[in-house]
């Protein structure tokens, strides 16, 4: 009984290839991804949702506890207990963290 001729189940290199530039348009290079991605939005709206305690650290060392009541594209305004609600300017935050959560 002879074996029987099988065929590679993987393409060679050359047929990649050639199916990549078959898919291009014009020769054009692979699209670049989108510039948002909405995970930002996401987060601050599961925050909000569950009324999470947030410590946000300010770019200048100054420490925020509060909840997130709403954000937009430039600021958040965060409730806070025992002293006055703000509205605190994105660009001023160097990062934030949930209140329960040890920070090392």
């Amino acid at each position: 009984m002879e074996p029987a001729n099988r065929k590679l189940i993987r393409p060679s290199l050359n047929e990649i290839k050639d199916h990549r530039n078959a898919n291009r348009k014009d020769g054009q290079k692979k699209s670049t991804p989108p510039d948002q991605t909405n995970a930002e939005n996401f987060y601050y709206l599961k925050q909000m949702q569950s009324k999470t305690p947030m410590t946000i650290v300010l770019k200048d060392g100054e420490v925020l506890k509060g909840v997130i009541e709403w954000y937009d594209k430039t600021c958040l305004k965060v409730n806070r207990e025992g002293n006055p609600n703000l509205l605190v300017f994105k660009s001023n935050i160097k990062y934030m963290y949930k209140a329960g959560e040890a920070k090392t």
